[in-house]
């Protein structure tokens, strides 16, 4: 049997000063979407995350708390780890810089590129930005207030250190780092960020850099005479190998060189000079992509504490369900570019795509297979009505997902969605219904939706994972769509005979706007029936001041009619006139789910009520 094709995909080690944010979940989620997408095609994924637990910073803080540096790292390690519980990220290890194996990992590999003549020992004296745990050059730092100097990056004031430290020599490298970066045009991603990198810290001239510190005691000791520990960048690099068990061990050599480092912009640098060029000294051979995401900003601006306006992505998970969050994250923004988060365009995605498309479709296809079937999948139709993805598409969504244009392979998904809910009002699958020599195409159109909805949850799964299952089993399904290749989108399913669908509750309830102060209104099928009674009320109001009270109501889900209105995205209010005919006046539910609508549906129920009495004389 022949092995199967390899992946190898990582996040960065996340810094255990903070706790878990949406920078954290951007770079997290779009990793996780990537490697469910390898495995659904074919691939033996190895999914890495985990955190990065030493240097100065954590000493400092864990010093101010009164505990340990290592007491301070548990704590915040289960905050992550909780959080990718919550965003079901299907990482294979949670590496940390303080387990075993990477301590030794970490020595040995300083040690080979010390044997190999790449380190010295040497006198630094500059600038070192503790935020960051970073040193800088004379050149880089900035004028601050009283005489201070700043980080270009993180704008805190740096400070001035003179250590005897051991240096790597990654000045003897520079030649060799632009030659590979020449001959492997896709190393550096996304292409806006190569230029600024190349101009600003390559072609200048790479600088040998400190990779110990001797006045910093928490950290892994360097294999050296002298009381020191490793620099906590050397450090933390080099957990892409450790985790596979650097030199000799079988994910090593299975997995090893990675496919892709998912890595935030601001440390875009150390992994595009100082992690090449130590593997370059180390004989290893180097990753295939190192991809910068860009900065998620909230309202235009930065988030930050001071300013009261960091987004709890968690919180927002626990509030609209962690598809939502992923699915934003995804695509609102092009990956790799910055973003700009408002509550506004969160909500707008989510009633768009997510309630009313999504949501919808899938709300009334169900319905009608339901109404129209009892419940079971029509026989298979050897033809669709809406074109489906091919192998075209399918090979143009494995480029996609190779670009991480996450975005984009997105949009064309939901194109699909889109299509499907154009079909349905254009083939009225409710008027077919009621032509018994139309029932072969009534099957036909209710089959291409049934199938439309198959294809979705496969195409969704690694983007929305939790969604994705939950269409797989309304449709009958009884096992994990995760675990089905996505080469299936290709062709016409396969349904068990007399596999009926399960109708579930609504996927996405929209999220209705309320003023400040004001407590927020029911949404979903709960926040349609608060509206329902308020305009009834209303109604009967009305008609009890012209000493009227007519037989009026909403249909019943149990009555004729319900399925088919609800099939056509529809509610029924009826009024009887006195002379016992029942009238129905059809409401959209997309205007019963808009409270701007109220005014508007009032009116127009009260005048259409009037005319219902009024014909009856």
């Amino acid at each position: 049997m022949q092995d199967k094709k390899t992946f190898y995909v990582t996040t960065p080690i996340y810094y255990v000063n903070d706790v878990p944010h949406i920078g954290h979940a951007y770079s997290t989620v779009g990793a996780d979407a990537l490697a469910r997408f390898k495995r659904m095609d074919g691939y033996e994924v190895y999914f890495l995350t985990g955190t990065d637990e030493h240097g100065q910073k954590i000493a400092k803080t864990a010093q101010e708390e009164g505990i340990t540096p290592k007491e301070l790292a548990d704590r915040v390690v289960e905050r992550f780890k909780e959080a990718w519980v919550k965003l079901d990220i299907t990482y294979d290890r949670f590496i940390r810089t303080t387990d075993e194996d990477h301590r030794k990992t970490a020595q040995a590999f300083f040690k080979k590129v010390m044997d190999a003549g790449f380190i010295y020992k040497g006198q630094y004296e500059g600038w070192y930005c503790l935020p960051d745990e970073k040193f800088l050059l004379d050149s880089e730092v900035k004028d601050g207030p009283n005489g201070t100097k700043t980080c270009p990056d993180c704008g805190r004031v740096v400070e001035r250190i003179k250590e005897e430290n051991y240096f790597f020599k990654m000045s003897a490298f520079q030649k060799q780092l632009e030659k590979h970066l020449a001959d492997h045009p896709d190393f550096l991603q996304p292409e806006s960020r190569k230029n600024e990198l190349i101009n600003n810290f390559i072609r200048p001239g790479l600088a040998d850099v400190s990779i110990t510190r001797s006045a910093v005691k928490w950290g892994i000791p360097a294999p050296v005479p002298e009381e020191t520990v490793i620099y906590v960048w050397f450090d933390a690099l080099i957990n892409y190998i450790s985790a596979l068990g650097w030199p000799d061990g079988n994910l090593y050599k299975k997995f090893w060189p990675a496919d892709v480092h998912i890595i935030g912009k601001d440390i875009l640098r150390f992994h595009t000079t100082i992690w090449p060029t130590m593997l370059m000294a180390a004989g290893v051979p180097l990753p295939k992509k190192v991809f910068g995401t860009g900065y998620i900003n909230k309202d235009g601006k930065k988030m930050s504490k001071s300013l009261g306006n960091v987004v709890d992505p968690f919180e927002l998970a626990a509030t609209y369900g962690p598809d939502a969050l992923r699915y934003y994250l995804l695509r609102e923004f092009a990956f790799g570019m910055d973003g700009n988060y408002t509550d506004e365009g969160f909500q707008t995605r989510f009633n768009g795509d997510l309630a009313n498309d999504l949501g919808n479709l899938v709300s009334r296809t169900l319905t009608m297979v339901e109404k129209y079937f009892v419940g079971v999948i029509p026989e298979k139709s050897p033809s669709l009505d809406i074109e489906m993805p091919g192998p075209e598409q399918v090979g143009e969504t494995r480029h996609l997902m190779d670009r991480l244009a996450f975005d984009v392979a997105l949009e064309g998904h939901w194109k699909l969605i889109k299509d499907a809910n154009k079909y349905i009002q254009t083939s009225a699958p409710w008027n077919l219904a009621k032509d018994e020599s139309k029932k072969a195409e009534l099957q036909k159109v209710i089959f291409t939706l049934v199938e439309v909805l198959r294809v979705t949850a496969l195409r969704l799964s690694p983007f929305m994972p939790f969604t994705a299952q939950a269409i797989w089993e309304q449709l009958g399904f009884g096992d994990k769509v995760e675990k089905h290749a996505f080469s299936e989108t290709e062709k016409i399913g396969t349904y068990s005979p007399g596999q009926k669908v399960k109708v579930g509750v609504p996927l996405f309830p929209r999220i209705e706007k309320k003023e400040e102060g004001e407590k927020a209104p029911p949404t979903g099928e709960g926040g349609i029936e608060a509206v329902q009674n308020a305009l009834k009320k209303k109604l009967a109001q009305h008609f009890k001041s012209k000493n009227l009270k007519p037989d009026m109501g909403w249909l019943a889900t149990s009555s004729r009619e319900y399925p088919e209105l609800l099939a056509k995205g529809k509610y029924g209010f009826y009024v009887r006139t006195p002379d016992k005919k029942r009238v129905i006046i059809e409401i959209e539910k997309e205007k019963l789910m808009d409270p701007r609508s109220a005014d508007t549906l009032n009116e127009t129920m009260t005048a259409e009520a009037e005319k219902i009495m009024a014909s009856a004389g």
